[in-house]
């Protein structure tokens, strides 16, 4: 069986095993501190970041929900590994779609996620488990969508977002996406119905602003 590394040990890095299986990868998981290590109770090996180096010549994912902690670590590994993507099987594509993402590199994409066609996506993205992304969005390098969350089309989301599980984006307009910056997190069941602004946090139906 081949094999792969997976960086993180916790929840996020468990569901991306759960991929890499379903597509034949035996995973090695990949701990940024002892105490992780030390912490660690399942059977599947683990390793430190310190430790990499001597796995060079395997394939990478990175399995942590944090948007900005995804983006450092590619950071300190993008001229030593080699990051791929994670597609599930029971993931489905618009036209062309699949092939799009292909192009990209380190997304991971879980079951039942349903790409529309059209859509941009960024490098280290990741779409949870039964998110939808409809037609003619942008969603920008390592930006997350949770479990649930539904893109609705024309919309452009900004790096490092996080939008919560079950959350609804409501459509732009061709010309005119709906926006959200960059770092921006969207609360779990918030319904968006306007622009939200960078760095900032939304939550509730219609969604608000709170930080």
């Amino acid at each position: 069986m081949r094999t792969i590394g997976i960086f993180g040990t916790s929840g996020f890095a468990c569901e991306v095993e759960d991929i890499a299986h379903e597509l034949g990868w035996r995973p090695i998981f990949v701990a940024r501190t002892e105490a992780d290590v030390a912490a660690w109770t399942r059977d599947e090996e683990v390793i430190l970041e310190t430790d990499v180096s001597r796995y060079a010549g395997m394939p990478f994912a990175i399995g942590i929900a944090d948007t900005s902690i995804r983006q450092a670590v590619q950071q300190r590994f993008c001229d030593e590994l080699r990051f791929v993507n994670l597609v599930h099987p029971q993931a489905s594509f618009g036209k062309r779609q699949l092939q799009a993402l292909e192009s990209r590199v380190g997304v991971v994409v879980s079951a039942g996620v349903r790409f529309m066609s059209r859509i941009s996506i960024g490098d280290f993205t990741a779409f949870d488990l039964n998110a939808t992304i409809g037609h003619d969005c942008i969603v920008e390098p390592f930006a997350h969508v949770a479990p649930g969350a539904n893109i609705s089309g024309h919309v452009h989301i900004g790096a490092r977002c996080r939008i919560g599980t079950g959350a609804v984006i409501n459509q732009g307009h061709d010309g005119r996406k709906l926006t959200i910056g960059a770092d921006t997190v969207i609360g779990s069941g918030a319904v968006v119905v306007r622009d939200c602004e960078a760095s900032s946090v939304y939550v509730g139906c219609p969604a608000r602003k709170v930080r």
